[in-house]
């Protein structure tokens, strides 16, 4: 458990949970993961956040499903080992491996800090290397990723509740802040009250912005305000309530990820009012074209973030003491979580323990 200086060549082994098929059913795996090189960071893993697109993974939702699959790209661990050319960390740092793990790093994309729009981009698991390793995710005991996709972790802050700040974190910190969406007293709408629209309110508040909750749920609205600050709660479905707020907000993060309208939003958007989405809609999505033009609205989409993204998201979130709403549960009972899952039976995301490991 030190720095390699001669980078030996072992591959690795590893317990982890994988699925063999659609069903997406998880039970124990033994694997290889490649021999970590001059520029690789090994960790032992403590905790994996549980991703819903973990959920459509495992079952082949996308139809890209490679197995055997280990999930998981909310990794939070202690490095063990770090190879002879890298500089950024030692051994017994807290760090965390989020949704990808390969870039180019030699096209525009990359250039701008945005490896996640990179062509070449290879994800945390589920995909495969350009040495055509595969890759395999964090619901395991050890990670091997290169220096560059590995990010300190805070110290002040629990690891579990970090651990989804590493994809639900990220995801909603990249458009707040490229579109601008952080200005003290701004009025700011949020879509969806679960593991992503939990996190852009945290984020709203922190930027001192008066916080808006969209939902279909009524019973989301006592913790939506009383347990994360949100100064209004709106019932979506509640025609009268959503023409209240016509015109009223400057920004709008929209998490949902199953079809629906954008219009009613759009109406409760200011001229000039921008609504991003961070959901992915399986089927299209309707939009009047004259709740773009009357008003120059503007809809606009984004993905995860670029490794310096995160690292700032990280210092903004040690620095405010921000972390998801977790419920952990050892990795044995990952299938529980999943059923769960499914069924919309979570607040506000599920973390597996990965130390709870009994081989």
């Amino acid at each position: 458990m030190s720095r390699m200086g001669s980078d030996a060549h072992v591959p690795i082994e590893v317990f982890g949970y994988a699925a063999k098929d659609t069903t997406g059913h998880m039970s124990p795996f033994k694997f290889t993961r490649k021999p970590a090189g001059a520029e690789d960071v090994t960790l032992k893993v403590h905790y994996c956040g549980i991703c819903h697109s973990d959920l459509h993974q495992l079952r082949g939702d996308w139809g890209n499903s490679k197995y055997p699959m280990v999930p998981g790209h909310e990794i939070v661990g202690t490095v063990t080992s770090v190879g002879s050319a890298v500089s950024k960390f030692k051994v017994g740092d807290t760090v965390g491996v989020g949704c990808m793990v390969y870039s180019c790093h030699n096209c525009d994309s990359c250039d701008k800090g945005l490896e996640q729009y990179c062509d070449k981009m290879v994800w945390t698991y589920n995909d495969v290397l350009p040495d055509g390793t595969a890759t395999q995710g964090g619901y395991s005991t050890i990670m091997v990723a290169n220096e560059k996709f590995v990010v300190h972790i805070p110290e002040n802050l629990p690891k579990d509740a970090a651990a989804p700040l590493l994809c639900a974190g990220i995801t909603i910190w990249s458009p707040m802040l490229y579109f601008g969406m952080n200005v003290k007293g701004a009025k700011f709408g949020v879509v969806g009250l679960g593991g992503l629209g939990h996190m852009a309110v945290k984020f709203g508040k922190a930027f001192g912005m008066h916080v808006t909750v969209f939902s279909t749920s009524p019973s989301k609205e006592k913790e939506a305000r009383e347990l994360l600050g949100a100064d209004d709660f709106v019932v979506s479905r509640d025609e009268e309530a959503m023409n209240a707020k016509a015109k009223s907000l400057d920004f709008i993060i929209n998490t949902i990820s199953v079809q629906h309208s954008l219009n009613p939003y759009l109406s409760t958007l200011k001229s000039n009012g921008k609504m991003c989405l961070v959901g992915i809609p399986e089927k299209e999505l309707s939009v009047l074209p004259v709740q773009l033009v009357a008003g120059r609205k503007m809809v606009a989409g984004s993905l995860i973030g670029g490794m310096k993204e995160t690292e700032e998201m990280l210092e903004f979130c040690g620095k405010n003491n921000i972390t998801c709403l977790v419920e952990t549960l050892p990795v044995a009972e990952c299938n529980t979580a999943m059923e769960r899952l499914a069924n919309n039976d979570v607040k506000y995301r599920f973390v597996l323990d990965l130390d709870s490991v009994q081989q």
